[in-house]
């Protein structure tokens, strides 16, 4: 019985992690057509967040509070370790095209204010459960979020617009009929990669949706059957899946240099803000449908430790970014501490209920 539920979960783990890549790929080709530090802070990462929202969204459901939260928690503590150790060991070292000796994150100051806030919030919010109120104040903060990405957007855009407009050299009249002929050429080369990216981006959601439900299935029988609480086992396996689109984006940019590096920061700290607002407020939505409207997702003593383990490891991991520069030293010790934190999983009281 223990193997067939191995199997299933392996089979469905697999199934999540082809959809991911496939979701991955989609959400890389649309991110083209818009500016890097927004796509990295929102497109990216509402895409690649998408198979933890369809796993939270079905555990919670179905009343696997554990599961839901425990997702969430688990892939703020790969990413903020393990995705960023990755990124950075790649973009420092040859595995790179243009290896960097540090990666400067100074422009990411308030993405770094917010996640920390966030978190902590999310933490103090925990202590008395989560209820409708706590849903709306998460949905709060990832507006204020989205509006803040927008803002700087519309700055970013404001500065480049002003310095193509001093170096443009108005007497090439020449140059300009060769541009304008080129981009008629382009249109619908243009058109058929962004129809591409739109059909493979729909596919691989369609696929997450679909092994979402089942894999959750599997992954409680897998729990009874080896005495591991599902809480661990969701925050140790589901961000495998789950946080397989990202992990891809982040080695795919990390190896394009200073700009795919930079993209890829933005997009782990606008995932793992978005984990602590918006994915946490489909959880309690998704159980106030489910058990109705004053259902309150209640903190148990497993989940007590891990929200206290993810909260301090975000804190851990965000503070040394204040120094501007971070690199491979960094990366190496973000490494140690998510093996500190697997390590540590298995020490916490497995508490099957």
């Amino acid at each position: 019985m223990a193997e067939n539920n191995l199997f299933t979960m392996l089979f469905w783990l697999g199934e999540l992690t082809l959809a991911s890549w496939i979701l991955s790929y989609g959400a890389e080709h649309l991110s083209e057509k818009f500016g890097a530090k927004f796509v990295g802070r929102v497109l990216l990462s509402i895409a690649t967040t998408l198979p933890e929202i369809a796993i939270v969204i079905y555990a919670a459901a179905q009343g696997s509070f554990g599961i839901a939260i425990g997702s969430g928690l688990g892939s703020n503590l790969l990413m903020m370790t393990l995705g960023l150790a990755i990124m950075l060991i790649i973009a420092t070292t040859r595995l790179s095209k243009a290896p960097l000796k540090q990666i400067d994150v100074s422009t990411f100051k308030n993405d770094m204010i917010f996640l920390i806030l966030a978190a902590i919030i999310s933490f103090v919010l925990f202590l008395d459960g989560f209820n409708y109120i706590d849903g709306f104040i998460f949905m709060g903060l990832f507006a204020g979020y989205i509006v803040l990405s927008l803002y700087e957007m519309r700055v970013e855009n404001k500065y480049k617009v002003s310095n193509e407009n001093i170096g443009k050299d108005t007497n090439n009249n020449n140059k300009e009929l060769i541009v304008e002929h080129s981009n008629s050429n382009d249109t619908n080369d243009d058109k058929k990669k962004f129809i591409k990216a739109i059909v493979t981006f729909l596919l691989g959601a369609i696929g997450i949706l679909f092994g979402a439900e089942p894999f959750i299935h599997s992954l409680e029988g897998l729990s009874v059957e080896f005495g591991i609480s599902a809480v661990v086992l969701a925050v140790i396996i589901s961000p495998i899946a789950g946080e397989m689109p990202e992990k891809i984006s982040m080695m795919i940019l990390a190896r394009k240099g200073a700009a795919g590096a930079s993209i890829a920061i933005a997009n782990v700290l606008g995932s793992k803000i978005l984990n602590n607002t918006l994915l946490l407020a489909v959880a309690v939505f998704a159980a106030m449908y489910s058990f109705g409207f004053h259902k309150v997702i209640e903190i148990t003593e497993i989940l007590y430790y891990q929200i206290i383990l993810v909260t301090i490891v975000t804190i851990v991991a965000v503070l040394p970014m204040f120094r501007k520069k971070i690199g491979l030293r960094f990366g190496m010790v973000l490494l140690f501490m998510y093996i500190i934190c697997i390590f540590i999983q298995f020490l916490f009281p497995q508490n099957m209920h």
